[in-house]
């Protein structure tokens, strides 16, 4: 049986855990036909960004159309798009995109920003209308809203405020004040609903949301409705966070077991 197709418009990380490095691991896993757009390339390990380099946004064009021209892409993914004009350049292309999963890369792990308000602004008014689905942490969401955000409450209100904005907001719960659940809440235009597990106990979480944003798109082109998409993906994400919850790659935040490969090495 020939794949879906997927396609993930995001940057790369040259040590492998996050990014187009990651979307591409988990499209496969999850038993979809992986295609890319690569937004900004970057230097960087567990322990740091080194430099990036932004891809000109026609370039990222281009890209996007030499795949669409001659793949039948079923969903797409956005990652790090970096620049106020990048935004506006995949806004640009999303009415040739069935279904549109934006992960908005805004804010490090460490809290440091990584893009500016006028980029900030670009995603709420230009890429958020016409999304799926978006997925910001507690951090992002924090960023976009300009407010302090900490608590399930915080998470909850953001998520029906952020839902002015996009069809589906997902407000992940990586971030949250609890160290021992995490809460993803959703917002699907009626219902406020949330996926509740208990909190992997790790460090090795270095590209967990692109990896939970890709595993929607892929579900999403397997014909999954959006909440089972959704649940689907927190339950892939749990996985590979457990199943790498013991690696030793790196002397930072390490990748996640996209494959299963916990019983092997």
């Amino acid at each position: 049986m020939t794949p879906r197709v997927a396609l993930s418009i995001a940057g790369s990380d040259s040590g492998g855990g996050a990014g187009i490095q990651a979307d591409m691991r988990t499209f496969a896993a999850l038993g979809v036909f992986g295609t890319m757009a690569v937004t900004c390339v970057t230097a960087q390990n567990t322990t740091e960004v080194r430099a990036v380099h932004v891809v000109p946004p026609g370039m990222v064009a281009e890209q996007v159309a030499a795949v669409l021209d001659d793949l039948p892409v079923a969903a797409a993914k956005t990652g790090m798009l970096g620049t106020e004009a990048m935004v506006k350049q995949v806004a640009a292309l999303a009415e040739r995109l069935p279904v549109l999963v934006v992960d908005p890369v805004l804010v490090a792990s460490s809290g440091a920003a990584l893009t500016d308000g006028s980029t900030l602004g670009a995603y709420r008014t230009e890429l958020f209308p016409l999304a799926t689905v978006v997925t910001p942490n507690l951090l992002e969401a924090a960023a976009l809203l300009e407010e302090d955000l900490r608590s399930l409450g915080d998470a909850r209100r953001a998520a029906r405020r952020l839902g002015e904005l996009a069809p589906v907001v997902v407000v992940k719960g990586g971030h949250l004040d609890d160290p021992e659940r995490s809460v993803d809440v959703v917002w699907d235009g009626s219902d406020l609903w949330e996926i509740d597990r208990p909190r992997v106990r790790t460090r090795n979480t270095h590209g967990s949301g692109c990896s939970f944003s890709a595993a929607i798109a892929a579900n999403l082109a397997l014909g999954l409705g959006v909440r089972a998409a959704l649940e689907q993906a927190n339950s892939f994400v749990h996985a590979a966070l457990a199943g790498g919850a013991g690696w030793h790659l790196g002397a930072g935040p390490g990748p996640l077991d996209h494959f299963g490969w916990k019983e092997d090495v």
